[in-house]
């Protein structure tokens, strides 16, 4: 099989094309740079230009059989103070994908949504794909109507795709500068001795997904038929303040966070149910939390020369 992984030197994208690669398939990078924690990968085709340039983009879907689309520029805490940039960078852009993918004869997408902005405050936990979607955020808005056009260009087209609502990945690679990930962003703060914000009183839920765990199910949902929308995450939920106190166990340091005022936007509780994405590819999660959080610390500290 032969893979484009659009943000493929990114976090989620980077273990993507490792577990591809590990699986023996032949592997297309694009994204506008390259990775920022390790070197290229001699076995990688790598094309370097924004999901906008769009003769690029059509060149790099040559004899693709598969594409993963990991590319947002944005995230939920910044996607609301610019709706339009949200729209035209991320829903003009994907369609423009279909087209051109239709145009090459590509025909199978797996498309990487938001398990924890899709469906707004939930009615009940965990929560199931069929949930109804109200997000609260542009960047869930963006993701669903996403969701939307694939499914019509199944119908209209036959493309075939399958839709990933992830919840919170973490693990090594993720940046740790506070854009986001609460994980990665409080092991950056406490190695440089910095403050720990926490919006709210910390009583917010999570689901947590080890990326290991997240970029062999991609693989999985790749290599498969399988047309449809699953949640992808641990099926378990941590609030803010457990993070706290399991950090202060990894780490061996005392935390003192600091409490903000809540943010509108913050969804109380996000747990997702994964019961149809185990039946339908056999798959679990194999990382309990703090074992996750062990290894990602030692990749936090190892990255301080």
């Amino acid at each position: 099989m032969k893979a484009l992984v659009l943000g493929g030197n990114g976090f989620i994208g980077s273990h993507v094309v490792d577990h591809l690669l590990a699986a023996g398939h032949s592997v297309r990078v694009f994204d506008r740079g390259m990775e920022r924690f390790r070197l290229p990968l001699d076995q990688v085709d790598y094309r370097l230009f924004s999901f906008d340039d769009v003769p690029a983009l059509a060149e790099a879907l040559e004899d693709i059989d598969v594409v993963y689309h990991l590319i947002s520029t944005t995230v939920p805490s910044t996607s609301n103070k610019d709706p339009i940039y949200d729209i035209e960078s991320n829903l003009i852009g994907t369609v423009r994908l279909l087209n051109l993918m239709r145009d090459s004869n590509v025909s199978r997408i797996i498309y990487l949504s938001s398990g924890g902005t899709v469906y707004g405050v939930p009615d009940s936990s965990p929560i199931l794909e069929s949930h109804p979607l109200r997000p609260i955020c542009s960047y869930g808005v963006v993701k669903v109507a996403i969701e939307n056009y694939l499914q019509m260009y199944h119908h209209l087209y036959g493309l075939e795709y399958a839709v990933l609502r992830v919840s919170n990945p973490y693990g090594e690679r993720q940046g740790h500068t506070g854009v986001q990930g609460v994980i990665g962003t409080f092991m950056g703060k406490i190695l440089a001795h910095k403050e720990i914000e926490i919006w709210g009183d910390g009583s917010i839920v999570r689901d947590f997904i080890y990326i290991v765990d997240l970029a062999h199910l991609c693989v999985k949902v790749g290599c498969s038929r399988s047309i449809g929308i699953f949640n992808a995450g641990s099926g378990e939920g941590n609030s803010i303040q457990e993070i706290v106190a399991t950090l202060s166990t990894v780490t061996k340091k005392n935390i003192y966070p600091q409490y903000r005022m809540g943010r509108s936007y913050d969804v109380p509780e996000v747990v997702l149910s994964i019961a149809k994405v185990k039946k339908q590819f056999e798959w679990s999660p194999n990382e309990i939390l703090v074992e996750g959080m062990v290894k990602t610390w030692c990749w936090v500290k190892a990255q301080v020369k």
